[in-house]
């Protein structure tokens, strides 16, 4: 049997000053936080989540902001674009709205579709694209309301340095339909409704580098623990050595690098982000895994206060 992924779980990055970031993403683009907790491997650094109203895959980036961390560079082996999707006939609403914020957009077509492209602060690169898929967000924020807001991801544009080798394992490990190619790029699609259009530039693009302004993995959905355990055996049966099973608290997850570089995770869907706080008050407390609980007053004072905020447009 062919197994297929659902499509992205969730993206992760790095960026700089974590205020910033949280103003790009809740102030400016109306994502919700769902989840402040820390990098259980540096737990100097928070680990921030944001998302539609719960949280659900599929809509979630996730950052590690580092104000004292190294400016990366966009380059093979990464995710050089993180797509996102909103609803049907919004796009004039979200060039005002980044235009209002002095946010610089272009236009450009891909693949018969039209995409508004930006950077955040850290020079992240995104893109808006209008597609009928995807539930309508339930999240509304700092002047973004649901007939306007992000659904979730659209996809993602994958930089390569061994395209041929990164579009088998697309195809033949994940499972994802190729289904159509033009203006350098090869189009694949999952099976679910948000995330699901995944972009591969045909071209080898040399290495980037790590750090500030770069993702640093795209994580794939399982439906549960059982599939992610077949998941593990099917990359294994690829070639690939995928890591044991890490404890995220609201996912678990296996790793490994494709040959073109780019640093893939499987994640299950469960159990969420409202494991551990009520769905209505997601993202406004420091949570932090039982092992590290003990630690909580030094974590605390080694990380920086930030807080959600709406941002005012200057006038002028």
């Amino acid at each position: 049997m062919t197994m297929q992924t659902q499509g992205i779980h969730h993206i992760t990055a790095f960026v700089g000053d974590v205020q910033r970031n949280a103003d790009f993403y809740a102030g400016i683009l109306g994502l919700r936080l769902v989840k402040k907790t820390i990098n259980f491997d540096a737990p100097e650094v928070y680990h921030l989540y944001f998302g539609n109203e719960q949280g659900s895959p599929g809509t979630i980036i996730t950052f590690f902001p580092y104000s004292q961390g190294r400016k990366g560079r966009i380059g093979g082996g990464q995710v050089g674009v993180t797509t996102y999707a909103v609803p049907v006939g919004s796009m004039d609403f979200w060039k005002q709205r980044l235009a209002a914020y002095q946010i610089p957009v272009t236009e450009v077509s891909r693949i018969g579709e039209s995409y508004l492209s930006f950077a955040d602060f850290d020079g992240l690169r995104i893109e808006l694209v209008e597609r009928e898929e995807g539930a309508l967000s339930t999240w509304s924020f700092g002047g973004v309301t649901p007939e306007h807001a992000i659904k979730g991801f659209g996809g993602a544009v994958l930089y390569s340095t061994n395209p041929e080798k990164t579009a088998d394992t697309l195809s033949n490990t994940l499972g994802l339909e190729r289904i159509t190619e033009g203006d350098g790029y090869i189009r694949y699609r999952s099976t679910g409704d948000v995330g699901n259009i995944i972009d591969l530039k045909a071209a080898p693009v040399p290495h980037g580098a790590g750090g500030s302004g770069t993702v640093h993995h795209i994580a794939w959905r399982a439906k549960d623990d059982a599939e992610q355990l077949e998941w593990g055996r099917r990359v294994q049966s690829h070639g690939y050595q995928p890591t044991p099973v890490q404890d995220r608290q609201y996912f678990n997850a296996i790793y490994f690098r494709e040959e073109g570089g780019i640093l893939f995770e499987i994640a299950t869907d469960p159990p969420g982000f409202a494991r551990d706080e009520a769905p209505d008050a997601l993202g406004q407390k420091l949570m932090l895994p039982a092992w590290f609980e003990p630690h909580r007053a030094v974590i605390e004072e080694n990380l920086t206060p930030f807080e959600i905020r709406e941002i005012e447009v200057e006038q002028g």
